[in-house]
């Protein structure tokens, strides 16, 4: 399990700036493998696979609960059997902290 999960989303101001590379490639290395980098460096995303509907829909609602908890959304894109999770911070216009704690904490969620 990650350090990250460990810690909580945080209101980031206009004083924050998006992560540089070099800080993004440390805290990719925490997570899940499958998490990718988009080429930008600007989101981080997963394609969670699953057996079914009723599977792919139980997972949408743990994420909708760590959004709800960290107040921190990711965009979703949900088929059948899958899920693709993308996370980005708006206010930063790239990838920040909180990014990369919820990705941590749906690994979690997921792997219980």
């Amino acid at each position: 399990m990650s350090a990250l999960t460990s810690k909580q989303c945080t209101e980031l101001t206009k004083n924050y700036s998006a992560l540089e590379n070099n800080e993004t490639l440390k805290l990719l290395q925490q997570l899940d493998p499958q998490w990718q980098l988009n080429e930008q460096n600007r989101n981080i995303s997963y394609t969670f696979k699953f057996k079914n509907y009723y599977q792919t829909m139980a997972f949408v609602n743990v994420i909708a609960q760590i959004a709800h908890q960290q107040n921190h959304h990711p965009e979703l894109l949900v088929s059948y059997n899958q899920c693709n999770v993308i996370y980005s911070t708006h206010s930063v216009d790239g990838l920040s902290i909180n990014d990369f704690i919820c990705a941590a904490k749906i690994n979690a969620a997921q792997n219980l």
